[in-house]
């Protein structure tokens, strides 16, 4: 299979190229800071700098590599946390432009060169479906792109249109914290959680490879979140 992930250099987006690769699939992933993309481009077939926020770059990037099986889109930028009084309007701009509106361009633009039997998998975030302070902002990105899932779903078919939402995972995301006060959060949130720890990259590419083989699953939201929501 020929599979994309735009946002596939680091973190969840990494771990689900490294996990195609792994699988005999070829690769073609996207990014934007430059040592990344070197250090990505070991592991699968293509590594390109593409800017998920240009529409110029994301059309230009599905034209020179045609036909492809399956799209993730791993693309991070989500920002506009905090507590309503204090949340920057800006900011929750910045989230929409950084991830919501990438994420449906890419979609948009792939549907010229995606298989009918292909899929669309988009990664979300837990915030969508909790109810933590603070958390608003990010709940409105992620909540307004796991909305837009069934009705593509029943729109584009036969291509499925699915998302994973990922809970507390541990990724480069979180490097904002010190090392001691990031353990002390992670413990916290695996206190929390069933399961009894935060997740790790290769958790939601697990949750992203059973749903791009899983031809009778469509318009899903996939919680990957060990539980934190219940």
């Amino acid at each position: 299979m020929r599979v994309v992930v735009l946002g596939g250099t680091s973190g969840i987006g990494l771990a689900i190229a490294e996990s195609c690769a792994a699988n005999g699939d070829e690769v073609l992933v996207t990014g934007r800071d430059p040592k990344k993309l070197e250090a990505a481009a070991d592991k699968v077939a293509v590594a390109e700098a593409v800017d998920g926020r240009s529409e110029e770059d994301v059309r230009a990037f599905f034209a020179r590599h045609g036909r492809f099986d399956h799209l993730v889109l791993a693309l991070s930028g989500a920002s506009g946390g905090g507590a309503l009084r204090e949340v920057k309007m800006d900011d929750l701009r910045a989230g929409f432009e950084g991830k919501f509106f990438p994420h449906l361009l890419a979609a948009q633009v792939a549907l010229d060169t995606i298989a009918e039997d292909g899929s669309i998998t988009f990664i979300t975030a837990a915030s969508a479906q909790g109810a933590m302070p603070g958390t608003a902002g990010l709940a409105a990105v992620n909540g307004a792109l796991e909305r837009a899932v069934p009705p593509l779903a029943a729109e584009l078919a036969p291509i499925r249109v699915n998302a994973v939402s990922p809970g507390v995972i541990d990724t480069p995301w979180w490097s904002f914290l010190p090392e001691e006060q990031r353990r002390e959060q992670f413990a916290a949130f695996a206190e929390q959680t069933p399961v009894g720890r935060v997740g790790r990259p290769e958790d939601i590419a697990d949750a992203v490879r059973y749903l791009m083989g899983a031809g009778f699953v469509t318009g899903t939201v996939l919680k990957c979140e060990g539980g934190l929501t219940l």
